[in-house]
Formats: C-alpha cells, sequence, structure tokens
C-alpha cells in the first residue's frame, strides 16, 4: 500500500477543518459515488481501452470515466475539467487522485478518452446509455406499457465570424412559435411510470419531432403521449407498437363546448406527458447541455446519450440509495 502524502492529508483534512461542513457539491458527488454502476460501465468500455504495453502505461480505465462524468455534470470542457479537478478537493477525492503522488490527468488525456467514447465505429455513447438501463431495470424500474415521446432543441452557434465563413453544416434552422433555433434535437421517449428515458434519437433541427416517433418506441406500448406536434399520428405508432392507443395531446382551434372539452382532456393527458420535462430538466438546466459544445452530430449525439444515461441514474437515486 502506498502511504498517504501531506496533499492527501490536506485533502481528508476532518481533523483541521473543524468547522467545514459538506456542500451541496460533497452530498451529490457522495450519492453518485454510490449509485453509479462503477463497474458494469467499464465493462463495456474495457475492450477498446488501450492496454499497457511498451510505452507509458494508460491511465486507470474507472478514473477517467469518472473525470469524464465530472465534465458532464458540471458542463466543463476539457482543460476546464483538468483546472478544476486541480482546485477541487471534492473533486480530487472523488475522482481518487492525490497530488503528492500523481498529476491530474491533462486536457489532452481526456480529450483521448472522450474521442474513443465518440467513435462511430464503437458507438460507446448509446453503448453506456443502455447500460444504465439494463442496470436500472434489473433493480426493478422495468420499462411499462406507456411511452411518453418528445425532442428539444439543442443551440449551436450560428455565427460566421471563423475561418471558413460558415455555420456548422450538420446543423439546421427550425422555427417555433414566432422565433428561429440553429441546432440540433434531442428526441426521446420516457416510460410514463417511472420518468426515465429508455430510447432517444439526435437529428438535425429541422426535422419534424413525428419522424423520429417509431425509433423512440419499445414496441410493448399500451398507451403513447406526446405533445400536440405528435397529434394524429396513429398509424405511424403502429408501425412499430400495434397495441398502442394514441394519446397524444390533439390540436384545438375556435371556441364554443366541444373545444373546451378538447383542451380538458388535453390537460388531463400532458398531466402524464409532463413527466418527460424532467428528463431535460436534468439535461439542459442541471448538467447544462442546453448548447452543443461540438462540431456536428455524431459528437454532440454521444454527449446526450452518456448525459441522458447519467439524467436516469440522477432521476433514480432516491430508488438506488434505498
Amino acid at each position: 500500500m502506498k502511504q498517504a502524502t501531506l496533499a492527501a492529508a490536506a485533502d481528508q483534512g476532518a481533523e483541521f477543518e473543524r468547522y467545514r461542513r459538506p456542500t451541496r457539491r460533497d452530498v451529490f458527488l457522495q450519492t453518485m459515488e454510490a449509485i453509479v454502476p462503477w463497474a458494469d460501465l467499464c465493462e463495456v468500455i474495457e475492450p477498446h481501452y488501450p492496454k499497457a504495453g511498451k510505452g507509458r502505461p494508460p491511465i486507470g480505465l474507472e478514473r477517467m470515466l469518472r473525470m469524464y462524468f465530472v465534465q458532464h455534470w458540471f458542463n466543463l470542457a476539457d482543460e476546464a475539467c483538468e483546472e478544476a479537478l486541480l482546485d477541487s478537493t471534492a473533486l480530487r477525492r472523488f475522482v481518487g487522485i492525490d497530488l503528492g503522488h500523481e498529476r491530474v490527468p491533462d486536457g489532452t488525456t481526456l480529450l483521448k478518452f472522450r474521442r474513443l467514447l465518440e467513435d462511430d465505429k464503437h458507438k460507446l455513447g448509446a453503448a453506456l446509455f443502455a447500460k444504465v438501463g439494463e442496470v436500472l431495470q434489473s433493480k426493478g424500474m422495468k420499462v411499462g406499457t406507456g411511452t411518453i415521446v418528445d425532442a428539444t432543441i439543442i443551440s449551436a452557434p450560428s455565427s460566421i465570424k471563423n475561418d471558413k465563413g460558415e455555420r456548422d453544416p450538420e446543423m439546421h434552422q427550425t422555427k417555433k412559435g414566432q422565433q428561429y433555433y440553429f441546432g440540433m434535437k434531442l428526441h426521446i421517449g420516457v416510460d410514463s411510470e417511472t420518468g426515465l428515458a429508455h430510447s432517444a434519437v439526435v437529428t438535425a433541427a429541422n426535422v419534424h419531432d413525428k419522424h423520429p416517433l417509431p425509433e423512440l418506441l419499445h414496441g410493448e406500448e399500451l398507451e403513447v403521449f406526446g405533445d400536440s406536434a405528435y397529434a394524429s399520428q396513429q398509424e405511424l405508432i403502429a408501425t412499430k407498437a400495434p397495441k398502442a392507443k394514441d394519446r397524444t395531446n390533439q390540436r384545438v382551434r375556435g371556441t364554443g363546448h366541444l373545444a373546451d372539452l378538447e383542451r380538458i382532456v388535453n390537460r388531463i393527458k400532458s398531466k402524464t406527458r409532463s413527466r418527460v420535462e424532467h428528463v431535460f430538466a436534468v439535461v439542459k438546466r442541471q448538467f447544462g447541455f442546453a448548447k452543443v459544445r461540438y462540431k456536428g452530430l455524431a459528437k454532440n449525439a454521444t454527449r446526450a446519450f452518456v448525459a441522458l444515461g447519467l439524467a436516469n441514474i440522477y432521476l433514480a437515486r432516491k430508488r438506488l440509495v434505498a
């Protein structure tokens, strides 16, 4: 066993900091330490991770995965994540770094790890999302017979003040209400009972919400909920889930008793449909994925899949702790 250094003692520092209390970051990291299925997730990446050979031995896989998750949780760029670890005792303790013995993995090392996960041949981002789903189901959070579908826009820079003088060609513009947005769309399917995402598709922002609809269903649904963008899509739903009833909100125009009745029915449906917004709130507001960080759909899709997996763990944290 290696002996703890003065830096490690300072990081632990319990006897020296008599009046320190756990911060929200401390509590969050302690919870994630306990409930994230580290061994299962490392098992997904391990076959593709560099092995020790003649050169410098690679950094431990779980340590890099922890650093990568810190980057997601706190919306950090590669170099910003390195600096955050140098600055924060709580983050170093979570990742497992003792500055007296070792350096913090630098931004370039994290970049290479991120590119491994973004490799289009392995699709490890989607594989991690699927593995989280398997683990949660094994702990009793089964996928039920109702699915809520929805999509959200992830903005991309629309400026052309760059070397090429053009916008990202894989992102597109769309109109929502009276405002135009440029970027991509994250389409998800959420279980109506657990409130956890079980499927996701990433497209350019100009793709209509209804087109990826069959890919968001698992096929055993008895009910499908969605906002009015999915209205009157029973035939499309039937191609994947023939037993499902269409519970999507219908478009209501005009006034009168029938219109008022339709609005009441839509409000009742929305009590279930609104659960999808909890997932978007965690991904976009808590984890900060409201804007793309990289160029192209593939890299941002990997980030989206990993963020959804982490959002599922976060939303299920009370059940997992119990």
